[in-house]
């Protein structure tokens, strides 16, 4: 079986001037798409490859294959991330953002700092490590599924693909607008659970 391009999981003009539905036509139909194709091609050819989930073969590979692999669920737990309407840390979630960094807009610019300060391609992170909340950062397709002891809770794209057609090189404004008004703490809080890699997995 083949991977495949989840559906987003709301309108692509649910967002109105946050994301236009021109960014989510070429971030997801087209960027998004081409891992995925990318990523069946080496697995067809491989016989060695196939059988395995996507975070299966995240986990074994290195090079070309871990890159599309690992922008596949990177993407696919990103859209997640995301939500048009207001949500609010669940209980349990806030309480450790309250312990860890005082408070969501505490966070909310930690998260900001680390999105506009990573040089280059790759993503911003919540994750859950040893019981308290961390962020960080990954380089281009790194991801946290690699990465022994990570809980991912949380997503941000700083690749340039994600916000040149709304913000041109302003990553700055991209990440405070979104960070600020459509992260889904819903799917956040949901991942406190321990299954948020699984939320963006896919069978072999």
């Amino acid at each position: 079986m083949a991977f495949e391009l989840p559906a987003l999981p709301y309108a692509k003009d649910a967002f109105g001037d946050l994301i236009s539905v021109e960014t989510f036509d070429y971030h997801h139909g087209k960027h998004h798409n081409a891992y995925v194709v990318k990523a069946n091609e080496l697995v067809a050819a491989d016989p060695a490859l196939q059988g395995k989930s996507l975070v299966e073969l995240i986990r074994s590979s290195k090079g070309g294959l871990f890159n599309q692999v690992g922008q596949i669920w990177n993407h696919s737990f990103y859209w997640q991330c995301l939500s048009p309407t207001p949500t609010t840390p669940s209980a349990e979630l806030q309480a450790k953002i309250d312990e860890a960094f005082g408070s969501t807009d505490e966070l909310i610019k930690k998260l900001q700092a680390e999105a506009v300060g990573h040089f280059a391609s790759g993503w911003a992170a919540l994750n859950l490590k040893d019981g308290k909340l961390e962020v960080t950062s990954y380089h281009d397709a790194d991801t946290p599924v690699a990465h022994d002891g990570v809980q991912p809770l949380f997503i941000f794209d700083v690749w340039e693909h994600a916000y040149y057609i709304d913000y041109r090189n302003a990553r700055p404004t991209y990440a405070e607008m979104l960070l600020k008004n459509a992260v889904n703490w819903d799917f956040v809080s949901q991942n406190l659970d321990g299954q948020g890699v699984s939320r963006a997995d896919q069978p072999a």
